[in-house]
């Protein structure tokens, strides 16, 4: 459960019952006057039991602890408010944080919710979804004032650590890696994941989610990275592993393409169909319905970036939005 990955730097495994993810890699940084805990996992009673554990294995003091949030995905946030130490800090990107003391704030249809019906997402599916979906059932209750948002460039220190922002929208409007420059330390969040390509999908308000992530992808290539720290799994080759999400996306966008192209006509949830998908399904039909909302939001997200470079276009009929190649 408890893991040494660098000096003072510990890995927390957080399972994640149900979820495809498995669990949640949770990073704790012993330091001087401070501690700081690095995502928390659903705000359910196996995860906090877990995490508990694993903090009083490492002797952590929770009046010296500070949360660092890398997303807002529930299963980085969800518990972010019961780890925090009374009077600390719960650290996350100024541009995730408003968006998700919206989303908590909210009252009346979720927009996200009313595209995807829009897109072909049959209605009585998304309302299963909803009833389930951990984003409103296992997250915090509130952003409450321990919260503090981030901008890209801000640093946090910690013991012998400095911890730089870096804004890496794509996964989530505001996404954020942290750079520990001195040890060539990054802690990826789900920005670069190993075992598994992150889930890119639409977002309200955002014109292209998935242009987003890939500009953010070659933004931090560069970086002399020794020790990435992921939010999901294992650890790997940093700068061969962005590469090899670049080319993933270019295939997945020439796939789409070429759906569109044989079968103009189809909403983006019947594209979605006849997409590949690495999951234990004999058809779509046969697919969980939370892993087919995954599914046709990283659609959405790949026809968003085909619209934007005029390579497919859409049309209502019948209350329906339809693609057909340019």
């Amino acid at each position: 459960m408890v893991e040494q990955v660098a000096e003072n730097i510990y890995r927390i495994g957080v399972p994640l019952p149900g979820n495809p993810l498995k669990e949640l890699n949770s990073y704790f940084i012993r330091g001087t006057d401070s501690d700081l805990l690095i995502d928390t996992g659903f705000r359910r009673q196996t995860c906090q039991q877990a995490l508990e554990e694993g903090l009083a294995e490492l002797g952590s003091d929770p009046a010296r602890r500070d949360v660092l949030l890398t997303h807002l995905h529930s299963d980085h946030a969800g518990m972010a408010d019961l780890f925090v130490g009374p009077g600390r800090h719960v650290y996350m990107g100024k541009v995730d944080m408003e968006r998700l003391d919206t989303f908590l704030r909210r009252r009346g249809p979720d927009p996200r919710e009313l595209r995807f019906i829009s897109e072909g997402f049959p209605t009585d599916l998304v309302r299963a979804v909803s009833e389930v979906n951990p984003a409103s059932q296992e997250t915090v209750p509130c952003i409450d004032g321990s919260f503090q948002g981030l901008e890209d460039g801000d640093v946090l220190r910690t013991g012998e650590y400095e911890l730089k922002t870096l804004l890496v929208p794509g996964h989530t409007p505001g996404n954020c890696m942290f750079w520990v420059e001195e040890q060539g330390i990054m802690f990826s969040g789900d920005h670069i994941l190993f075992d598994i390509t992150p889930n890119i999908t639409e977002w309200s308000g955002v014109d292209d989610a998935l242009g987003a992530y890939l500009d953010s992808l070659r933004k931090v290539k560069g970086y002399p990275v020794k020790l990435t720290l992921p939010g999901h799994r294992k650890t790997g080759d940093y700068r061969a592993r962005i590469e090899h999400l670049l080319s993933h996306h270019q295939k997945r966008l020439e796939e789409a393409l070429s759906v569109v192209r044989a079968a103009p006509g189809l909403t983006a949830y019947e594209i979605a169909g006849k997409m590949t998908w690495k999951i234990r399904a004999n058809s779509w039909e046969d697919f969980p319905m939370v892993q087919k909302w995954f599914a046709v939001g990283e659609c959405l997200s790949h026809l968003d970036y085909l619209r934007r470079r005029d390579k497919v276009r859409r049309e209502e009929k019948d209350g329906l939005w339809r693609y057909e190649a340019i």
